[in-house]
């Protein structure tokens, strides 16, 4: 059910400490690790959202056990994967993609499904590479079969990854457990958000797992075990955005603590463009700290690598000085949403100027006026609506209970960042 929300208009500048759950990214790898490990795992502080309530679910379906520790983390301990099983992918990519080459492995028939709009999230490149590497699979989106071998032959497949680094972490993730390990070649376009590709590999590499790297656009995993281990989840640097964004449009003071000093989150690129438009940006023993400007400036970025950071930008995009034109994101219409077509939609509703290109957005300063956001059940786009809402009275978010994909309470910890009455 959708939840509509009254985003809440700042009466001054925003001034906040902001703990921030665990990296979504960083959780589902770990799980999907943990799942095929030599022992047991254990992840410290990881993030309990949908989208890694799904994965755990997922994973237990298909006999993992994983229990709640007393601190909060989970410990995984792995056991031979069987069918039958049926998966809720719900509207996870991670899911929906890192999962099927993992279940390859297993022992019976798993089907998978989700929600309506997953069923139109591009699939047919995973599931073909999945058939070239020996897997039993029927079906070239959701819903699918997959009809588990106990194994999978492995080796080589060349795929076109333009459409979402998720296809060439999916198989990476599981490679080192077929019986020739993988190889996977990118012939297409640039593949999107290589940090998350970069993720993958060195959070192999921390399992033990030997990955060959060195080659542009072609990965090698040998065979060979996956070594359990305790895995500590960073804090999700994407998820911590709206809130600097908050400080950015009020020109107040946002800290995020445990903000990492080196990551492979493609988040960490908020600093740089917070920065570039106008904001001072600092990494103290506190945390990251942002103020923000009297003014903010509209940028000319590619945000090839950090597309997830796409919404956040549009909005401050929406609130700024001058042009701002964002490039490189043409794969983001494959998101939870086609992401470039709402946000146009979206800005421009609240009397805004934004415009579609090729491949990005080009956005120009014009006045704003209360009006209902809408998310498309996209958790990035309701918190773009919030952060607009900050500054802009009478703005509502038409599904807010859709951020419960990555976050578990955005608006209890929007309150508080805010100091409303009854904030958590």
């Amino acid at each position: 059910m959708t939840q509509q929300w009254s985003a809440p208009t700042a009466d001054g500048p925003v001034d906040a400490t902001v703990p921030v759950p665990g990296s979504k990214s960083i959780t589902n790898r770990a799980l999907v690790l943990a799942a095929l490990a030599d022992r047991a795992s254990t992840l410290h502080a990881p993030l309990r959202s949908r989208d890694t309530n799904l994965m755990v679910a997922a994973l237990r379906s298909l006999g993992v056990d994983i229990t709640d520790g007393p601190d909060g983390s989970w410990l995984v301990t792995p056991h031979e994967l069987r069918g039958p099983a049926q998966v809720d992918c719900g509207l996870a990519g991670t899911v929906m993609r890192f999962l099927p080459p993992a279940a390859a492995l297993a022992v019976g028939e798993i089907t998978f499904d989700g929600d309506p709009h997953a069923r139109t999230r591009p699939m047919t490149t995973i599931l073909a590479a999945l058939r070239a590497l020996g897997a039993d699979v029927a079906g070239d989106a959701l819903p699918f079969t997959l009809h588990g071998k106990g194994g999978v032959p492995g080796g080589e497949v060349t795929i076109d990854a333009s459409a979402s680094s998720q296809f060439v972490s999916g198989l990476l993730l599981s490679g080192a457990r077929y019986e020739s390990g993988v190889t996977v070649r990118h012939d297409g376009k640039p593949v999107p958000s290589m940090p998350h590709i970069e993720m993958t590999v060195a959070m192999l590499r921390q399992a033990g797992v030997v990955v060959d790297d060195a080659s542009p656009n072609e990965w090698r995993v040998e065979p060979g075990p996956i070594e359990g281990r305790d895995w500590h989840v960073e804090p999700d640097l994407s998820n911590a955005t709206p809130f600097l964004a908050a400080a950015a449009v009020t020109g107040g003071q946002v800290t995020i603590p445990g903000w990492p000093a080196e990551t492979t989150q493609p988040g960490g690129a908020a600093r740089d463009l917070f920065e570039r438009m106008g904001c001072e940006v600092t990494l103290t023993d506190a945390g990251l700290v942002l103020r923000g400007p009297e003014r903010l400036t509209g940028i000319d970025v590619d945000l090839r690598d950090e597309s997830e950071l796409t919404p956040t930008i549009a909005a401050l995009a929406a609130l700024a000085e001058g042009t701002t034109r964002i490039r490189g994101v043409a794969h983001i219409r494959g998101h939870e949403t086609d992401r470039l077509a709402a946000l146009v939609t979206e800005i421009n509703r609240l009397g805004g100027d934004a415009s579609e290109t090729e491949d990005g957005l080009i956005i120009k300063p014009r006045p704003l006026h209360g009006e209902l956001w809408r998310a498309y059940a996209d958790h990035r786009m309701a918190t773009a609506g919030a952060i607009i809402g900050l500054v802009v009275d009478g703005v509502s978010v038409d599904d807010i209970g859709c951020t419960t994909k990555t976050l578990p309470d955005f608006p209890g910890m929007w309150a508080a960042a805010l100091s409303l009455p009854g904030a958590r």
